[in-house]
């Protein structure tokens, strides 16, 4: 039923919702979500909405979703000249590009004082209409992490490519990555996490905490990807400034001035989530039930192994993405990070989540041997929505500051 909804949405069945098909209760979810931003009432003409999709995914030269959402502008009746460049779109689309850049790479950076600037003046943004805007970048580019980790290839009618492969990316095996090291079996995994829901007595200071959280941000620093690819001609002409990319939050510029970000002064569920909706009617519920259904989905599996809590696996992912962004939760352990995720794992982690371009078949194949097919896809969507996540939590705080 669900994927007969996806037709009619869409007028086909796209490789991505045929994988989030494993999951149905998620794709049921995330498809109203996208068809409220992209169809439903708001203040972004219909045209707009597509061609800041194209933008947030040329961030990541993700040409699947910048094919997919070209022929959506032309089916809006957007103007076939805005494909050619950015000197073809009208200035107040082009005043987004800075945002755009800074959500993809590094959210860290974004203040009042952006938001600012495209409210004000001849071509300002409304409130309403930067919350549409942003929703819609951030929404595409945690897909573009979603496509390139689950190896989506373009649809038969873009250029006749491949249907699907497991990496969309180069399958070079000598990329400098860390896929030697050996995995973590189900077994030893199983142990640990049993050990951890067992054992109450770690309570660490919040100094200690802190100094974890550090200590995991830090050890992030040394999983080193492979080589950024050259942009596509295709891609370039949606983007300015394509060398910027992700920075190790760790190795910032100016670190006094951009502290490490407490999700106990600014959260989704106390802070976010109110003001989206404020803005933006029901797309704060819609999003919640998102990140729940992403962070809590379980069939109590873990490879051939049933009756597995996986909580403690979920929620050290979910913290560790948070981490590479900056964004500490004071009630996690970090300790934790290293007890649940092997290397491998994390470098895999690292590179979806923050240069999904970058990926290998070697970054695929060195994690989660033993998991099924739909655990890795469960794994990728947790991606998605703790990187969709943590990018709102940057822009709305300083959305949030501008209007205090």
């Amino acid at each position: 039923m669900v994927f007969i909804d996806a037709f009619l949405q869409n007028n086909r069945l796209d490789h991505l919702t045929q994988l989030m098909g494993y999951h149905p209760t998620y794709l049921e979810n995330f498809l109203r979500t996208q068809q409220y931003l992209l169809r439903g009432d708001g203040p972004l003409p219909f045209h707009y909405r597509h061609y800041i999709a194209i933008m947030a995914a040329s961030r990541h030269q993700c040409t699947y979703l910048i094919h997919l959402h070209e022929e959506e502008f032309i089916l809006q009746n957007g103007d076939p000249d805005w494909l050619k460049g950015p000197s073809h779109i009208p200035k107040k689309i082009r005043n987004l590009f800075e945002l755009n850049k800074l959500m993809a790479h590094r959210p860290w950076l974004i203040n009042k004082s952006h938001i600012d600037k495209l409210t004000r003046g001849k071509d300002n943004w409304s409130l309403s209409e930067l919350m549409q805007a942003i929703c819609l970048m951030a929404h595409f580019h945690a897909m573009c992490s979603f496509v390139y980790g689950c190896g989506v290839r373009n649809e038969l009618d873009h250029n006749g490519e491949s249907l699907h492969r497991r990496l969309s990316m180069s399958d070079d095996s000598d990329s400098d990555t860390q896929g030697n090291e050996p995995e973590v079996k189900i077994e030893v995994l199983m142990e640990r996490m049993k050990k951890l829901n067992e054992d109450d007595s770690d309570d660490p200071t919040e100094e200690e905490r802190l100094k974890r959280f550090e200590s995991i941000e830090n050890q992030s620093v040394e999983l080193i990807s492979s080589s950024i690819p050259s942009p596509r001609v295709e891609v370039l002409k949606y983007c300015e400034d394509p060398e910027f990319c992700y920075q190790d939050f760790a190795k910032r510029d100016n670190i006094d001035s951009i502290p490490t970000f407490r999700a106990q002064d600014y959260n989704w569920e106390e802070h976010g989530f109110s003001l989206a909706n404020r803005l933006l009617s029901d797309i704060g519920s819609n999003l919640e039930d998102r990140f729940n259904i992403a962070i809590n989905l379980t069939y109590y599996t873990m490879g051939k192994v049933k009756n597995v809590d996986t909580s403690a696996f979920r929620c050290a992912i979910w913290n560790y993405i948070h981490c590479l962004y900056g964004i500490m939760h004071d009630d996690f352990n970090y300790s934790q990070v290293n007890q649940l995720l092997d290397r491998n794992l994390k470098s895999y982690i690292k590179t979806v989540t923050c240069y999904p371009e970058r990926l290998t078949k070697k970054d695929y194949d060195s994690c989660m041997q033993e998991f099924r097919h739909s655990e890795k896809v469960h794994v990728n969507l947790m991606l998605l929505e703790a990187r969709l996540q943590g990018e709102l939590l940057y822009s709305l705080r300083a959305v949030m500051q501008h209007m205090t």
